[in-house]
């Protein structure tokens, strides 16, 4: 299969591109926009999979990636970049400007790159869509998180509509809801913290970002009657 991985190089998109590179069938595309060290790394690792510079907030380099894609005869896209941290403000202190940014560099690019790939999909009569949401969708939202929540929010609903409005054409769109996982997103977390996230999980363990990859590929690979679900994964702490 050719996959394509947005913010492929680093944390869980570096877990999911490793694992779907170690199946030598497959052909990994993955995008990158400050992992230069880490995407050359696995291109070194993997003979079959190709790095792509893509920074999220440049329409450039969005407009460069969208453009090759009919060139890599996709059957996969794995929508997981998030670009420039999350920001951490209680609501209210937020200035809408920030939140403007964050639709943009996150939503649109994400919008462009699916639409791009339905376009190929539709063509080929095949096609499978993962996006990386969060378990924070469930329940109770954490306090300061208001704009990455809403951001993914609305992703989750854009997946059911890429779910309904492709089935026929044999397309699928599903997701995945990991809760906190160790990555660079989260590397501002204080220990402290962790340690009281660790204490009151029910396995006494965070997520890893391995486990999510496992999910992940299991999407790639699933049944066609498997379309529009959301794979929450947290151990059972929030249930929808």
């Amino acid at each position: 299969m050719n996959i394509l991985v947005t913010g492929g190089a680093s944390g869980l998109g570096k877990a999911i591109t490793s694992l779907l590179a170690a199946d030598s069938t497959n052909h990994i595309y993955f995008t990158f926009s400050h992992s230069l060290v880490e995407a050359k790394h696995l291109e070194n690792d993997f003979q079959n999979a190709s790095s792509i510079k893509c920074d999220f907030s440049s329409p450039e380099d969005v407009a460069t990636l969208t453009s090759k894609m009919p060139q890599m005869n996709l059957d996969v896209l794995i929508n997981n970049a998030y670009a420039n941290g999350v920001t951490a403000k209680h609501f209210h202190k937020i200035n809408t400007r920030d939140i403007l940014e964050d639709f943009k560099n996150n939503i649109i690019p994400t919008v462009e790159i699916t639409q791009e790939a339905l376009r190929v999909f539709r063509k080929k009569g095949n096609g499978t869509i993962v996006t990386i949401l969060t378990a924070y969708l469930t329940n109770i939202p954490p306090t300061g998180l208001g704009s990455y929540v809403a951001n993914k929010a609305y992703l989750e609903k854009l997946t059911k509509v890429w779910a309904n409005e492709n089935s026929k054409f044999n397309i699928t769109s599903n997701s995945v809801s990991p809760s906190f996982m160790r990555t660079g997103l989260t590397a501002d977390t204080d220990d402290r913290v962790i340690e009281q996230m660790v204490s009151m999980h029910p396995l006494k363990e965070l997520l890893s970002t391995e486990e999510v990859a496992d999910t992940v590929k299991f999407l790639v690979t699933a049944s066609k009657n498997i379309n529009g679900i959301d794979l929450l994964m947290n151990a059972g702490e929030n249930m929808k």
